[in-house]
């Protein structure tokens, strides 16, 4: 059986924005439960300080890096959770996690939370994600 989604939208506002209120996933097989993803080095050292924009596409980069590893993409997200210490700041970026998704051709169901802080104190954004196949 392929892998079919079925977005639930009650309402059009949220499909406008890129993302789905809630997806009925049936024909998969495998399940992915991904860690937060933040804007670290392949060596886990913190990078871009004070700049929201990089922090959230390399976070995103680590999301696929992740996804690669388990054979998906963006393509298999189904539910993203964004952890941000800073909602204002990271609204006139949230277009770059907007494209890339779109660009996949997925709208997950997604939550946005403000944080007080993430686990490294530099960091202000952190993407976590569920997949299927």
């Amino acid at each position: 059986m392929a892998l079919e989604r079925t977005a639930v939208n009650p309402w059009t506002w949220s499909a406008e924005l890129g993302f789905n209120q809630g997806e009925v996933v049936t024909g998969h097989t495998r399940t992915l439960y991904c860690s937060g993803q933040t804007a670290v080095s392949g060596d886990g050292r913190p990078q871009h300080a004070d700049d929201m924009a990089a922090q959230l596409a390399l976070s995103l980069d680590n999301l696929e890096a992740v996804l690669g590893e388990a054979g998906m993409s963006l393509a298999n997200l189904v539910r993203l959770n964004v952890y941000t210490t800073d909602v204002d700041l990271l609204f006139p970026h949230y277009g770059v996690l907007a494209s890339r998704l779109g660009a996949a051709g997925v709208a997950p169901a997604t939550t946005m939370l403000g944080v007080t802080r993430l686990a490294i104190p530099t960091l202000m954004v952190e993407l976590e994600g569920t997949a299927v196949a």
